[in-house]
């Protein structure tokens, strides 16, 4: 049986089956799965689209009409016991999308951490950590949760007019505290990124890839654990210790090869320098979305610190004539990058905070109640790829005849562009109404649906809250 005839899963007569269309959506990533639980999988997808609270699996059964299933424990065994690979899922999502939004060119990759709040004795890997929404620079918010690094592909997306931070491996980072309970050694967030950055490489071999990352990321461990083969664009300390490069070795000299050359003044300092030369640049996507022009001074220095290897990098200082932005300093692992090149890079890691927000207000995340650990380790990533799947599916909806995905917009708010709830209220609509629920003919202003389906979507929109 092809992937692109998988029948919908059985389900007690009455109930709401699952679209074919689902299927065939999820056509390429069927081979990941044992057959009967690839059946509850298209159940689950289908519920975590549909459902408009939370993303739980009482919700998703629920919203595809199988609150009375009797085997409704099966379900919850897909995320905490059956035998399926995340990580493979991951590839295969990776290369789906960039077969079908950019299957050639350099892969600009965004890295960030978000911290999902959790609370409860039972979910092992939960930390403290700083709240980075609630708090500012005077006021510290510690939460309870769990800390994800998620990797997502920058990639242009046709319908949105704009490159969106599509989700495809997100690792969890357990907290210090959990692991010396287990009496493991504690793994930082750096080395969990070395890890997945390099795993992305072995998966894309053929293509250039830049890693774009806050200043979590800019580190020298990391710089010289992926230097060779990624190039890194990061944030970069206005109080960095740059040095020129080291000078040759001369003839008959003894002892160690010089790491360094000598110290170059901190970026700080040439910022306050009036003898520095700065140039005006233009840059699209600033701050807002907005074509901002700035001001630029750039190099090259070794960033040295003291028992790590040293980095050659090419730096940028940016300042705001106008004075509404504080200054910044950004570095590439790539010396003959130009400034415009490295700003242009940078500033599609913004993509991903976007793209954290919209997961989690209309995907649920945070929402789950899984104390299973594997269930844990699979669910929040599943809802992250589950972002660039529906974005992926909405614009294959709009190449269907006389279909065109339309912002929804009112007299007070002029939206100009689709966003993603967009997207996935043309996918929902999608799986709500396909073509075989219809019983009248075509043309009609009554048309008579399953009462079945009319159930379903009364009861979803009650108790939408």
């Amino acid at each position: 049986m092809t992937p692109d005839r998988i029948p919908a899963a059985p389900v007690s007569p009455g109930t709401l089956p699952v679209p074919s269309l689902l299927a065939n959506w999820l056509a390429p990533f069927r081979d990941c799965f044992t057959a009967p639980v690839w059946q509850r999988v298209l159940v689950l997808v289908a519920g975590a689209v549909l459902a408009p609270g939370q993303r739980t699996v009482s919700a998703a059964l629920r919203v595809m009409g199988l609150a009375d299933q009797p085997s409704f424990g099966r379900f919850h065994e897909v995320l905490s016991q059956a035998r399926w690979n995340s990580h493979a899922l991951a590839r295969r999502l990776l290369i789906h999308l960039l077969d079908a939004l950019l299957p050639t060119g350099e892969v600009v990759i965004g890295i960030d951490d978000t911290i999902e709040r959790r609370w409860g004795p039972n979910i092992s890997a939960r930390g403290i950590y700083r709240d980075p929404v609630r708090s500012s620079r005077g006021f510290f918010v510690k939460t309870s949760g769990l800390r994800w690094l998620s990797l997502m592909v920058v990639l242009p997306v046709p319908w949105a007019k704009r490159r969106w931070a599509l989700p495809f491996l997100t690792i969890l980072a357990p907290s210090q505290r959990s692991k010396e309970k287990r009496g493991r050694r504690h793994k930082p967030l750096t080395r969990w990124a070395i890890q997945a950055i390099l795993q992305t490489r072995r998966w894309l071999p053929g293509r250039r890839i830049t890693i774009v990352g806050d200043s979590s990321f800019a580190t020298l461990e990391l710089i010289a654990a992926v230097r060779r083969h990624v190039r890194l664009i990061t944030r970069l300390r206005l109080d960095a210790n740059l040095f020129a490069p080291a000078p040759p070795r001369r003839p008959g000299q003894r002892g160690r090869a010089p790491l360094k050359g000598k110290r170059l003044p901190k970026l700080s300092a040439i910022l306050e320098n009036p003898a520095t030369a700065w140039t005006k640049l233009q840059v699209t996507d600033w701050y807002g979305g907005e074509t901002r022009l700035v001001e630029i001074a750039s190099g090259t220095a070794v960033w040295y610190h003291g028992g790590l290897p040293p980095a050659p990098i090419r730096w940028v200082l940016v300042r705001d004539p106008a004075g509404q932005r504080e200054p910044q300093a950004f570095l590439s692992t790539n010396l003959d990058d130009t400034p415009a090149e490295i700003l242009g890079c940078f500033v599609s890691r913004w993509r991903v905070e976007t793209t954290f927000q919209e997961v989690r207000r209309h995907l649920g995340v945070e929402t789950q109640r899984q104390w299973s650990d594997l269930a844990i380790l699979r669910t929040t990533p599943a809802l992250l790829g589950l972002f660039s799947l529906v974005t992926l599916w909405a614009g294959q909806l709009m190449q269907a005849p006389a279909t065109a995905l339309r912002p929804r917009g009112a007299a007070w708010y002029a939206k100009q562009e689709p966003t993603f709830s967009d997207a996935i209220a043309a996918v929902r609509r999608a799986l709500w109404c396909p073509p075989h629920f219809s019983m009248s003919r075509p043309g009609n202003d009554v048309i008579e649906i399953p009462k079945t389906l009319l159930q379903s979507l009364v009861e979803t929109v009650c108790y939408a809250a």
